[in-house]
């Protein structure tokens, strides 16, 4: 059957609400179509589509962190904490934490000659 990108569209929508699918590899495989049809027909471009599974996304995400706020779960909690901590906050959290800080001089090799320049950097091998 031959399908109009206005019909797989909608297709492709109903597919995402009824599914709450959240990526186009899941959009595809609910479609009677195939892969290479779908995007030949530019549908991972449509803006319909893609506010579909952002909504869906959004509304998943926020059941979640809900469900996460309400939870005893010691993991759930560790997971909102670091979504919604500060970044001194979430330093503290994490369990391999590293903070490294360098200076780095530029020397001024403009008065040089090559030569000069190269007896400098073997020195600094040596």
């Amino acid at each position: 059957m031959h399908y109009t990108t206005e019909e797989l569209e909608q297709l492709a929508i109903k597919a995402i609400e009824q599914y709450k699918l959240i990526n186009i590899v899941e959009v595809v495989s609910f479609l009677p179509i195939n892969r290479a049809t779908f995007y030949n027909h530019g549908l991972d471009k449509l803006d319909s589509i893609k506010e579909a599974i952002e909504k869906i996304k959004i509304n998943t995400s926020t059941t979640l962190r809900s469900k996460w706020v309400d939870s005893d779960n010691a993991t759930l909690q560790v997971a909102l904490m670091k979504l919604v901590a500060t970044d001194e906050d979430r330093k503290r959290l994490a369990t391999s934490y590293m903070e490294t800080k360098q200076k780095h001089e530029v020397a001024d090799l403009s008065g040089l000659s090559t030569d000069e320049i190269i007896d400098l950097l073997n020195e600094d091998e040596q």
